[in-house]
């Protein structure tokens, strides 16, 4: 799977001021991504907000970014939950033509054992033909998805290409990248490990950041992909502050508060979210407009 080895953007969900779907933002963003050269854009993901959207909405986010992508860069459906059942419904009731693979995360709140978590993306996995990108984040599902676990399911599930590998444990990412098949690639989930994963092998990222500065956090995964780790270091170095900040209130509402400063889209997130506070807004702006341009 070669279209994932880079970086990808887990899309957020742009809304008005009325809190509906902003899909004019939303168009400018995708060309934003694309501009600024990441490889490929993730639709539907928690970065997107898509627990707190309905049916009809996700339809309307899907479409936009497709629309917008103009078949350009290949493109991923976030498709996830904690109910194996309503997932595989779920999978079957979209069109995926458009889609080159699904991210699909590990349950979350039922704590599943690592047997659960098998069975329940072989379940998945026999269900579509399409490649499927793994997701673990124990910071948010509760669970940890173990490397072996993962590794079972790369050699048992035919479909299962990759994982977007969240856990933020650098020993349990290297011990991944050293056990995995040849052909699976291990993806980064976590924006400030995300060098630290390429340099170990890892094949890239679907990052946060990476769609507020494309060309900065891309240029910087290149550099690792390439081994060029004093020039990959330099730029980490310089993102790494605005990385934490974006995070620092809670997903997406840091990297909201960037597309606001961008003049991108608004601030505005859904409740149980709220929007980034001013103090965190000026810290993010002092952030940014004091990057250095290293990418040129």
């Amino acid at each position: 799977m070669k279209e994932f080895i880079g970086t990808g953007v887990a899309l957020v969900t742009p809304f008005t001021q009325h809190g509906e779907v902003d899909v004019a933002s939303l168009s400018q963003i995708v060309e934003h991504c694309i501009d600024g050269g990441i490889d490929y854009l993730v639709v539907l993901g928690t970065t997107g907000e898509a627990a707190t959207l309905r049916k009809h909405e996700k339809r309307i986010v899907a479409d936009t970014v497709i629309h917008a992508n103009a078949g350009r860069l290949p493109l991923v459906l976030g498709v996830g939950g904690n109910y194996t059942a309503a997932v595989i419904e779920e999978l079957q009731q979209w069109d995926l033509s458009s889609f080159t693979a699904i991210l699909s995360v590990s349950p979350y709140y039922n704590k599943p054992t690592q047997e659960g978590i098998y069975q329940h993306f072989k379940a998945i996995a026999g269900t579509t033909e399409k490649p499927i990108i793994l997701y673990n984040v124990p910071s948010r599902t509760g669970s940890n998805m173990l490397p072996e676990t993962t590794i079972r399911l790369a050699n048992e599930c035919e479909t299962i290409v990759a994982i977007k590998e969240a856990c933020g444990d650098i020993d349990q990412i290297n011990e991944l990248i050293q056990k995995k098949p040849n052909d699976f690639l291990v993806i980064s989930g976590d924006d400030p490990t995300a060098l630290a994963t390429v340099l170990a092998g890892g094949a890239g990222v679907i990052s946060v950041l990476g769609q507020g500065l494309p060309s900065e956090f891309s240029k910087m995964i290149d550099l690792g992909l390439e081994k060029n780790e004093s020039e990959a270091q330099a730029l980490h170095d310089s993102l790494l502050k605005t990385m934490n900040l974006i995070f620092k209130e809670g997903n997406p509402a840091g990297i909201k508060a960037i597309f606001e400063l961008l003049e991108l889209g608004s601030a505005e997130v859904r409740l149980p979210l709220v929007a980034a506070s001013t103090a965190l807004k000026n810290e993010l702006k002092t952030a940014v407009s004091g990057l250095t341009r290293l990418t040129a």
